[in-house]
């Protein structure tokens, strides 16, 4: 056998040179012996292999236990963590040492490769241009992005084509629904300049919770209707499985990356509003777009054709205007003006407003709101809408059940609780109800809100009479013109005249 001395690479070397020169020529060149190399080609066996293996030097601690105890669990709960296996064996087995943990997860990991469960496999896909769109939401919560101070729950719809690279994202205000797919999808196909053959998303989980049947199916008759609208084939995952959606969930990181970086880089997550962000994030993805261009460029010939217009991106929901002046929809009280009460409203609902018709005639446009977490209902509240009645029936603000939202900005909020701390609460609330009408009769808002804010500052009350010659002139004072409409034959007369002299000249 060759001897201790001689090690692995000499022997590899001197086996490789043996194919070409004799052995003594092979151990010369290999720095061994004459004798050695007549040892090792009688008994060609590595240095490391003759070595007897070195035995435990002290008692395996899990000796007794994982085949008895360990291998049932993995085998009843294959889906069982090693951790909870190692608590489970300490509290069996509490003579046992905690530094057998990694031990334990060792063998874990060895006794699952050879007798484990097969796994899902990932098949990487080979892509063609234009083939296929993918669409999918991410949430944006660790951002901590702020509009004006307030923090923002938003998610992001992110659209990409595979091949190309090309991506689009659209700020999202509520969860996953048909409505945030729809809006986002059509923007995306429209910036992209075409559509590809299929469209594949999520399983729409989400956008179906807390659905019943009849509405599921309407929703996925939905989805089919807005692929077919831009001649796409819908696919969907399969619910619970992210990696068939791998081409964009990956994407979801690089892009949430180069976001965060250029937060970092503004030196702030605070925006003034929410256009201000939605800027800031269509800014990113297009210089994202603009470094793929080639690509992008070429792609775009295999896109089909758009149509030529888009399709519904909204809900219709007929409504009723109570008696409260306003409507419930989804948990959510909305404010109108008082003469549509007993009115019957057509509301298009998207995903950060709402659309209202009476009939087919346009009414006005109001921000979505939605219930809290906890499912309370919450409101949207204006209090244009509802100021005149209130300055009949005053004490109505005391215990009025949407009162903190009907104060458009803090500093009447503000003001009203000094109000309440220092006067009676009949004379309090006649006293905000009022400045809320010399808001929205002079249209000061913002200067009275300022001008409240520097009074409470000082320790002072909001003087009324003040205010009102502050804001003045009082539109009822303002004089009234008339305008007599003129006679058309006066034009004719005119006309008339003037040919008249032409004539004469």
């Amino acid at each position: 056998m060759p001897g201790r001395h001689v090690t692995d690479q000499q022997m590899r070397l001197f086996m490789k040179l043996r194919q070409n020169h004799s052995i003594e020529t092979a151990a010369a060149k290999a720095g061994m012996s004459r004798a050695t190399g007549y040892r090792i080609a009688s008994a060609p066996r590595l240095p490391s292999q003759d070595k007897e293996p070195r035995g435990r030097r002290r008692p395996d601690p899990l000796g007794q236990i994982f085949e008895t105890e360990v291998v049932p669990l993995l085998r009843s709960a294959p889906g069982l963590r090693p951790v909870a296996v190692f608590e489970e064996m300490l509290r069996r087995h509490p003579e046992l040492q905690s530094g057998v943990r990694r031990t334990l997860e060792r063998r874990i990991r060895a006794w699952r490769a050879m007798h484990g469960q097969e796994q899902d496999v990932i098949f990487r896909q080979v892509h063609a241009p234009g083939r296929l769109g993918l669409s999918d939401f991410t949430d944006m919560g660790a951002l901590d992005v702020t509009i004006a101070r307030q923090p923002l729950e938003h998610l992001l719809y992110h659209f990409r084509l595979p091949w190309s690279g090309f991506e689009h994202a659209h700020v999202i205000l509520g969860g996953e629904s048909f409505v945030a797919l729809a809006e986002g999808l059509q923007n995306a196909l429209w910036s992209a300049g075409g559509s590809p053959a299929s469209h594949r998303t999520d399983s729409l989980s989400a956008a179906f919770r807390n659905l019943d049947a009849q509405a599921r199916t309407d929703l996925t008759t939905r989805y089919e209707a807005l692929c077919a609208h831009y001649r796409m084939t819908p696919t969907r995952n399969n619910k619970g499985v992210a990696h068939e959606n791998g081409a964009i969930e990956s994407a979801h990181g690089h892009l949430k990356a180069a976001i965060r970086d250029a937060l970092l880089m503004r030196a702030s997550t605070d925006f003034d509003d929410l256009s201000r962000y939605r800027t800031f994030i269509d800014e990113i993805v297009g210089r994202r777009n603009a470094s793929r261009g080639k690509a992008i460029e070429a792609e775009r010939s295999h896109l089909r054709e758009l149509p030529w217009q888009r399709t519904t991106d909204f809900e219709e929901i007929i409504v009723t205007v109570t008696s409260s002046g306003g409507f419930t929809l989804r948990k959510v009280f909305y404010t109108v003006p008082s003469r549509l009460i007993g009115h019957r409203l057509r509301v298009r609902l998207f995903d950060d407003r709402l659309e209202v018709f009476i009939g087919g005639s346009p009414l006005l446009t109001l921000p979505r709101g939605r219930a809290q977490a906890n499912g309370k209902h919450d409101q949207v509240v204006s209090y244009h809408h509802v100021i005149h009645a209130l300055r009949k029936k005053p004490m109505a603000l005391l215990n009025l059940v949407y009162r903190d939202k009907l104060f458009p900005r803090p500093a009447f909020r503000r003001a009203y609780e000094a109000l309440c701390a220092a006067l009676p609460e009949r004379q309090a609330c006649k006293t905000i109800v009022e400045l809320l009408a010399l808001a929205h009769d002079r249209g000061c808002e913002a200067e009275l809100a300022a001008e409240l804010e520097q009074t409470l500052q000082k320790g002072e009350l909001p003087q009324l009479a003040a205010l009102r010659m502050r804001f003045s002139p009082d539109p009822a004072q303002l004089p009234v013109i008339t305008v007599t409409p003129v006679q058309l034959g006066s034009y004719e007369a005119l006309i008339d005249n003037a040919h008249t002299l032409e004539a004469h000249a």
